[in-house]
């Protein structure tokens, strides 16, 4: 394959070595920039909504749609992403989504209403399903098996940093320039990204992957991605209507259950099926869809205890995951070459118990006591363990397949992290709700309340997570909230302790699923 024209050859002073070592630094730092915004549009846009509603009138459905529509689309068309940049070309399909990004982070920027705000976010997720997929393909074509998982350990380090300081870097904008802020950064990263990719990588793609493109098997993937997401989404909201929730559910299914019949007679699938039959690439998205499930769920509910439970404020409660961060930061690289040295199974089992670990102990913590001494701890723990995770589990899928079904690889693995994602947020607040009202009723039944008011809990135990006393209470009003909130934080811990079940099922299941010997010698 001829090479592009803007692809920088050695200087002539340059040794080979020294060149391909430098331009192994460059891609890497492309590929962190241009997985980075996607991964911090995916959080960041949260620390903004207050402002967004008040500037422009936005509604609380409205405000969930800015939230949840970058996530849709991300996980509708991921797997389209990789297969294109199988296609076409893995850095073409990436330069093209810096730029579809960074357009629609401007169009983001200068939003007048709130509908303009939720179709450009929408198409943000576009960008983004074209980032994510091919920035770990180029990453892993650039560098040879035997030092992948220390280059993929490097780039799942950064990763996390960008992701987990996104909120903090948001909140300081908001507050200091505003809400569009946070929009406006990403064109200039997007900016450099493009120049290093311009200049450092070097096309490739399946060089078998020739004919007409799987249209129909992408509209499936489309749809069906798109609808059971929309689904999970709906059901997480206070305006859930059942009836279309349930409908797109199960269109969706159907949907899926087809484009898996159409990938099995397509001379040229979107996904080819064979890569299921890999050990090793089966057991890595499994472990993908419960090991991030955990995190993902934990990501979303810690905040929330921390705020609504513990009193920490908004900025404090994104600090606070910080050292996260800091561990991915500092391990991942050396969790990166465990695969190398041990193979895949011994380090995921590892650190999916170790990250079970973690969960359990934020669990444990109660009000009136120091972050350092109680929440701290689990944050260091949980962050150890996904280090010794993650690395291992992105450079297994890679390994398991052939270099040419890199971008489709990559993009399968993120789209189940993605759906892990989705499916732990919407059942960790029904598990939440039901934990309780199961533990908050014995509780009330020794307060002395008027009856309507008791009635009025009976119906509705639920309304009382809001921590706010019934109207009518009276005198009874502080204790009803006091002893709710002693309830609410026994069912916070009972929602992460299930998490950490969770987290522990991912590690018998590398124990049980990976086989003994995963170990790819370059």
């Amino acid at each position: 394959m001829t090479e592009p024209d803007t692809f920088v050859p050695p200087p002539s002073d340059l040794a080979p070595a020294e060149f391909g070592r430098l331009r192994r630094g460059l891609i890497l730092a492309t590929t962190v920039l241009g997985s980075s915004l996607a991964f911090i549009d995916g959080s960041v846009v949260n620390v903004a909504l207050a402002d967004i509603q008040s500037d422009l009138g936005a509604s609380v459905g409205d405000l969930q749609w800015i939230a949840n529509s970058y996530m849709l689309t991300l996980a509708a068309l991921l797997l389209l992403g990789g297969a294109f940049g199988d296609r076409i070309g893995r850095r073409r399909i990436f330069i093209l989504g810096l730029v579809i990004f960074a357009v629609t982070s401007i169009a983001c920027a200068m939003a007048t209403d709130a509908a303009m705000l939720i179709v450009a976010r929408a198409f943000q997720g576009v960008g983004a399903a074209l980032l994510v997929p091919n920035s770990l393909a180029i990453l892993s074509a650039s560098y040879p098996r035997d030092k992948r998982g220390r280059a993929i350990g490097a780039w799942s380090a950064f990763a996390a940093v960008t992701s987990a300081g996104g909120p903090v870097l948001g909140g300081w904008l908001v507050d200091s320039f505003g809400w569009a802020s946070v929009f406006w950064i990403n064109p200039p990263i997007a900016a450099l990204a493009l120049v290093l990719a311009l200049v450092s990588v070097k096309e490739n793609r399946n060089p078998q992957a020739r004919g007409d493109p799987d249209w129909l098997g992408g509209l499936l993937a489309m749809a069906g991605l798109g609808l059971v997401s929309y689904a999970l989404i709906q059901a997480g909201e206070a305006s859930f209507d059942s009836r279309i929730g349930i409908a797109a559910g199960v269109v969706g299914v159907l949907a899926l259950v087809l484009f898996v019949r159409v990938e099995a007679r397509c001379s040229m699938p979107l996904m080819p099926l064979r890569l299921f039959a890999n050990r090793e690439f089966a057991a890595a998205n499994v472990l993908t869809l419960l090991l991030y499930g955990a995190l993902g769920a934990a990501v979303f509910l810690f905040p929330f205890g921390l705020i609504r439970l513990y009193g920490y404020t908004a900025t404090e409660s994104g600090a606070a995951f910080l050292p996260f961060a800091l561990m991915l930061f500092l391990l991942a690289r050396w969790g990166g070459t465990l695969i190398d040295r041990y193979g895949a199974r011994m380090p995921l089992v590892a650190g999916s118990m170790i990250t079970a670990l973690g969960l359990g102990m934020l669990a444990i913590p109660t009000t009136g006591t120091p972050y350092w001494s109680t929440f701290l701890p689990g944050v260091l723990v949980l962050g150890i363990g996904m280090a010794i995770s993650i690395p291992p589990l992105t450079t297994g899928v890679m390994n398991a397949v052939d270099d040419r079904h890199a971008g489709i690889a990559s993009a399968v693995n993120n789209a189940a992290s993605r759906v892990a994602f989705l499916i732990a947020v919407a059942a960790v607040g029904p598990l939440l709700l039901i934990a309780f009202n199961w533990l908050q009723a014995p509780l009330m039944a020794e307060i002395e309340m008027p009856a309507e008011i008791r009635e009025a809990i009976r119906r509705d135990p639920g309304s009382l997570a809001s921590l706010t006393a019934p109207e009518g209470a009276g005198s009874a009003g502080p204790l009803i909230v006091a002893t709710a909130r002693l309830a609410l934080i026994d069912a916070f811990r009972v929602a992460t302790l299930g998490l950490a079940v969770l987290a522990a099922a991912s590690g018998v299941a590398a124990w049980v699923m990976y086989p003994k010997t995963s170990r790819r010698k370059g």
